[in-house]
């Protein structure tokens, strides 16, 4: 059997705790090479005493005998008096070091210590009784830190708290047990759908269409739909099990035209739309990691949709107002219609009107001497003779004469005699 290894380790916070006495622990979610996602709290000074022992382990590799052979990287040793301003200042060096710890060489990166250290204890899945005076605050760094952008925290925030609608019944261990009323605060909101929330003591995973926030129906979202769309590509086959869903094959482009927190995001094929698993998604131009993103979905499903679940009761009168299919795929026609019409090329939806009029309009500009204006039955054709130049009418004979140098006024007045008006005419245009 494969020796079970870290494969990445995100720093989503830290949490303030009263009992036994104050003192912050970090909020480390780890990720294993089985797939599993683990969410375990470390303070820094336990931190720090792993990083010294880890560096006595590999005396060579931290630099004890030769500076320039080190690659483990340094870590800061904790203060005296730990305070939130230093809790939170710390995260950008904890992020930092947490990644180039998992990125050594496998030597070190999978030795039982790291291992053993990163695993889940039982304090982590069963916290300290909490203070019954004070509760725990959370606070949660943005995504910008976890993406590797250290420069960018986000100032603390209490976590949210929503409400859930429907009972809800784990079918994996890394999932959580909700029941309706149960009030939970989410940790984490996963754009595939799935959000990992804590609910007194317990932590795992719970569909965002179980949930609601307290204030109003439904958690906000893209407030429109991108007809435009964004280009993605399909990483895993889905076979459309509702009406409103659409049917795809692994490796198939298409168009998002929606994003929608309950993972189920609006997309465009061709002339259809439908419902699709935003799980089973890879932005375009990324396909080198299409392979691992397959690897990464097995035993994976997409969480339930809200229009599935039974006996749902809201606390609000009043639920958001959702395009049905129709409407998206009328919506989605029209504009790139109307897209079409603006570039002058085709849209996807409709061929390019007028183009043999459009070829046609410079000859007719310069036929049209006397600046008449055409008549035609087509409202597009006149609508392209109103975006069309006005050319400006050929100028009199006299007003040539006045305008023009001598010289030219003395061999019109030559041409003059001359019965061919032919000849007239031509000496007027070189003026």
């Amino acid at each position: 059997m494969e020796q079970l290894y870290v494969r990445h380790v995100e720093l989503l916070g830290f949490e303030k705790r009263d009992f036994p006495s104050q003192h912050y622990v970090y909020m480390l979610m780890v990720k294993w090479s089985d797939l599993s996602e683990k969410l375990i709290y470390r303070t820094y000074p336990e931190i720090h005493t792993f990083h010294k022992s880890l560096k006595e382990m590999f005396p060579i590799e931290s630099g004890q005998i030769e500076k320039k052979d080190r690659i483990i990287p340094s870590l800061p040793a904790p203060r005296w008096v730990d305070t939130q301003k230093s809790t939170e200042t710390r995260q950008t060096t904890l992020n930092d070091y947490c990644q180039s710890l998992i990125n050594l060489p496998p030597h070190i990166s999978r030795c039982k210590h790291l291992t053993s250290f990163f695993k889940v204890r039982p304090e982590d899945e069963n916290p300290p009784a909490p203070n019954t005076v004070r509760r725990n605050e959370t606070f949660v760094v943005s995504r910008e830190l976890a993406r590797g952008v250290a420069s960018e925290i986000s100032s603390p925030i209490i976590l949210d708290t929503y409400r859930v609608i429907a009972d809800f019944a784990k079918t994996s261990k890394n999932e959580l047990n909700v029941h309706t009323d149960d009030l939970v605060e989410i940790v984490e909101k996963n754009q595939n759908g799935w959000w990992f929330c804590q609910c007194e003591s317990k932590r795992g995973w719970v569909p965002a269409s179980y949930l609601e926030p307290l204030d109003k129906p439904e958690e906000g979202e893209d407030a429109e739909p991108n007809y435009e769309g964004e280009m993605y590509i399909t990483i895993r086959a889905y076979m459309a099990e509702q009406e409103d869903e659409i049917s795809l094959e692994m490796g198939e482009t298409i168009d998002v035209i929606h994003k929608l927190l309950d993972g189920w995001w609006v997309v465009r094929k061709g002339e259809e739309t439908g419902y699709f698993p935003s799980m089973f998604l890879q932005k375009g131009g990324k396909r080198e990691k299409n392979d691992t993103e397959r690897k990464n979905l097995q035993g994976q499903k997409p969480p339930p949709r809200r229009s599935t679940i039974r006996n749902a009761k809201s606390i609000h009168s009043r639920s958001r107002q959702s395009l049905s299919q129709d409407a998206y795929r009328r919506n989605s026609r029209r504009y790139l219609q109307e897209k079409g019409r603006r570039t002058g090329t085709p849209g996807r939806a409709g061929p390019h009107r007028n183009s043999r009029n459009s070829a046609k309009s410079p000859l007719r500009e310069r036929k049209n001497e006397e600046n008449i204006p055409e008549m035609s039955g087509s409202s597009s054709e006149s609508e392209l003779k109103k975006d069309a130049p006005v050319i400006p009418p050929r100028p009199s004979p006299e007003l040539i004469l006045e305008r023009c140098t001598d010289n030219t006024r003395k061999k019109v007045s030559i041409h003059k005699s001359r019965p061919s008006s032919d000849s007239y005419s031509t000496s007027l245009a070189r003026c």
